[in-house]
């Protein structure tokens, strides 16, 4: 008995033979169980595709047939990222965007998605939390290495030079 390629029943109602189902499943299968776990770009779902060896057509079928059925959407990837990384992770604003164009998303989606979850956080506030996580309890700081660490520590959490300067001149001015 031979084995003949799956076709969803609509393929197979409008006979037809070259749909993404007919070309090659098993891309989109992998396509969709890769999303059932959790939010990927269309650029995450491509690159993971091609490392388990799937063909470009195949692979580019499965894309379009996700994009129709809007199981991949790179404005909605790009809101959960930066929902998660300013809620969750009380990261700043260069490192979100870091993080959503990381993910494949082109930087002008990651710029409106970064501008509409900063809309309602008080970045201060933010930076205060991330300073406090820092210091552990202490309220002043004495070496200048500690300092220049505490710095490097706040670029790299992705807030703005201007707003960690003027908080740890206010630090310093403790001593």
């Amino acid at each position: 008995m031979r084995s003949r390629p799956f076709r969803s029943p609509r393929a197979r109602a409008r006979g037809d033979e070259d749909g993404a189902t007919a070309a090659n499943p098993d891309a989109y299968v992998a396509a969709l169980t890769m999303l059932a776990r959790r939010e990927l770009s269309e650029a995450q779902i491509r690159q993971r595709l091609v490392r388990r060896e799937y063909d470009e057509t195949a692979i580019d079928q499965a894309i379009a047939r996700l994009r129709v059925e809007r199981a991949v959407d790179d404005e909605r990837v790009a809101g959960a990222i930066a929902r998660t990384s300013v809620s969750v992770k009380r990261r700043g604003r260069v490192r979100v965007r870091r993080e959503i164009e990381h993910a494949g998303i082109s930087p002008s989606v990651a710029r409106a998605a970064v501008d509409a979850t900063f809309e309602d956080v008080d970045e201060d506030a933010l930076l205060e939390a991330a300073l406090a996580r820092r210091l552990r309890g202490r309220d002043q700081m004495t070496e200048p290495s500690d300092i220049a660490r505490l710095y490097r520590y706040l670029v790299g959490q992705g807030f703005e030079h201007d707003r960690i300067m003027k908080r740890l001149d206010r630090l310093k001015r403790r001593r």
